[in-house]
């Protein structure tokens, strides 16, 4: 969830620190800290409360120099926002740490030291990595073999980086559930917790794997497996754009990434979609032959990407004639389970690092699954490296918390993966294939009609600056459109909001409704509108004030208990991706109203790397 940087160098690095930081915020931005070693071995450290550009200022009024740092954006575990708790962390005024993750036994570990002479200042679970290192380095023959000690006796997850100021030429770093990249320079290298921040300085990279231990320097790295025996990692080249955080001529990245989806589901589409068939080896080298074979599905994901799986399952049994479940990440991994014979897991994720997606895909391999396949937007994360199959959605950076075109890139590949697997265990045929083809052909046009509703959709907005709840429906794959919906208004609004699929209305949420509690609704023109019109008019008997986003042909009509959006018809296949358009647009109009910090909203983080 938070946010690292690092470098050893000749050169000044404060500010290519601060800006990897900047580029990482959206990990975390509770506090922000650096510390470096400067030309006379002493260990300066600047940490403060808030953004990152809190700690920018105050280097602008405290300069530190050096070549070798690291630093840290935080979002908070253990121990409340404060400066007293932010990264990085210091032993005895030689030692200096910053950590990503959580340290399970860190009370123990908290105990062992302070009876071993610790003095603890903060209240993180942090502050204890960098006591037990210093300890063993008293002992150890070098900085490496003191973590290497150390990390035996911890519990949980991290990603950390270590320097001692008496010897300013080498970084080591640890990995064990929480990622970090080391960037490769010349006469320089780097240390993050996503390739991101150090794209201004290198496209050059290589991933730890899970229990690597490495030792960075000017001149070189090398990397120490779980088992201490030296391994190499393969360097790559990283193809992201170098100025994905820039926001250009849009007010927040939220908004950016609304406005970019056209063109992400055109690159997710490219090379993949060719004529009117989907490509099987767009999903890995044997992707063709595992498709063949699989007879049950089961996705697992987290968040908005729980959403995109929840649409999925309506997809792969009408289309694939293929059973499928759906779990949340964290429930699957914690309860009895069955495997169904020939059973494909799938897991969703924007960052390949989401915690609880990880862990349950490590679980399903050891539960007998036929093999796995993850949809992911960043191409060497972990999740991609761990699954037999891959397929990135190409979203590109997305950095508002608020995910938007990952989301509508993922259900264009599961779509994309729906349509493979039918066509491979021969449930779908070549005439429906085409139609799926001719549906997706047409999706970033579509999208960009639905973009067109900006401006009435912020007039609408306007009738929610006073409103504390508000409740969506949907039905049939539009149920999970309509949970998506009141997450993204939760997220960035703080407006309570809660969705149902519509017939269960009756069941209880009824007894909700008032002219107070606006009613948002997600109506295509399929062979649910009837049943959905039923629901609405159930509201509307109810003195609800409702707000429905409505296919053109779909019969409905604006009077004064409801507001109508009118949308153009789009084939039903593609309906839950082009419907998520205006449920994104009205979060963002109304978050706007509300003065909210649009995309770093309150207590949240992008990149969910913690359990």
């Amino acid at each position: 969830m938070c946010g690292i940087v690092g470098a050893v160098a000749q050169r000044d690095i404060a500010e290519i620190l601060v800006e990897g930081l900047r580029r990482l915020e959206y990990r975390g931005y509770d506090s922000a800290g650096v510390a470096i070693i400067n030309a006379q071995g002493e260990l300066q450290r600047v940490r403060r409360l808030g953004k990152v550009q809190e700690l920018a200022s105050a280097l602008e009024e405290q300069p530190l120099s050096g070549g070798t740092g690291i630093a840290h954006t935080r979002w908070a575990t253990h121990g409340e926002p404060s400066e007293i708790n932010a990264h990085p962390h210091v032993s005895n005024g030689d030692l200096a740490v910053v950590h990503n993750g959580i340290i399970e036994n860190h009370e123990e570990l908290r105990v062992k030291l302070q009876g071993l002479g610790y003095e603890f200042v903060s209240q993180t679970d942090t502050e204890v990595i960098v006591h037990l290192v210093h300890h063993y380095l008293k002992t150890a023959g070098s900085l490496l073999q003191a973590l290497q000690t150390a990390v035996k006796e911890l519990r949980g997850a991290y990603g950390t980086v270590v320097m001692d100021r008496r010897d300013p030429s080498r970084l080591v770093v640890a990995r064990s559930g929480s990622p970090l990249v080391i960037g490769r320079g010349l006469g320089e290298n780097f240390i993050a917790s996503d390739q991101l921040a150090l794209l201004p300085v290198t496209r050059r990279f290589m991933f730890l794997e899970e229990g690597d231990v490495a030792e960075v320097t000017r001149r070189g790295v090398q990397i120490f497996d779980h088992a201490g025996k030296p391994v190499e990692r393969e360097e790559i080249e990283s193809e992201l754009s170098h100025d994905a955080g820039d926001k250009g001529q849009y007010r927040h990245y939220m908004q950016k990434e609304i406005y970019e989806q056209p063109q992400s589901i055109l690159n997710t589409l490219e090379g993949r979609l060719v004529g009117n068939h989907i490509v099987p080896e767009s999903f890995g080298t044997h992707a063709r032959e595992i498709f063949q074979k699989v007879q049950h599905v089961q996705i697992v994901a987290c968040g908005t990407s729980y959403h995109s799986g929840m649409v999925a399952r309506y997809w792969f049994e009408a289309l694939a004639g293929v059973s499928c479940n759906i779990e949340i990440a964290s429930e699957f991994r914690y309860r009895k389970s069955v495997v169904h014979p020939n059973s494909l897991i799938i897991t969703l994720s924007q960052s390949g690092e989401t915690a609880d997606t990880l862990a349950a895909l490590r679980l399903a391999k050891d539960m007998g699954y036929m093999a796995s396949l993850t949809l992911c937007n960043v191409p060497g994360s972990s999740l991609v490296r761990e699954s037999d199959l891959a397929f990135m959605t190409r979203a590109g950076a997305e950095i508002g918390v608020a995910s938007t075109k990952a989301f509508t890139t993922q259900l264009t590949g599961l779509l994309m993966l729906v349509t493979a697997i039918g066509r491979g265990n021969g449930n779908m045929s070549e005439t429906d294939e085409h139609c799926v083809a001719s549906a997706l052909q047409a999706l970033p046009m579509q999208i960009e009609h639905a973009l067109q509703l900006d401006k009435q959709i912020e007039a609408l907005a306007e009738q929610f600056a006073n409103k504390q709840h508000s409740l969506f429906l949907g039905r049939g794959d539009q149920y999970p459109i309509a949970m998506e919906g009141a997450l993204k208004l939760k997220e960035i609004s703080y407006i309570h909001a809660e969705a149902y699929a519509a017939g269960e209305l009756k069941h209880g949420p009824l007894a909700l409704i008032d002219s107070e509690m606006p009613i948002i609704v997600v109506a295509p023109n399929n062979e649910l509108l009837e049943k959905l019109k039923s629901n609405v008019e159930e509201v509307r008997a109810r003195g609800g004030l409702l707000y429905v986003f409505a296919d053109r042909a779909a019969g409905f009509t604006s009077d004064d208990t409801m507001r109508v959006m009118p949308m153009e018809s789009v084939a039903d296949i593609i309906a839950p991706i082009v419907y998520t358009i205006p449920m994104q647009l009205l979060a963002y109009h109304i978050a706007l109203i509300k003065g909210t910090d649009v995309d770093q909203p309150r207590n949240l983080a992008k990149s969910v790397t913690v359990e």
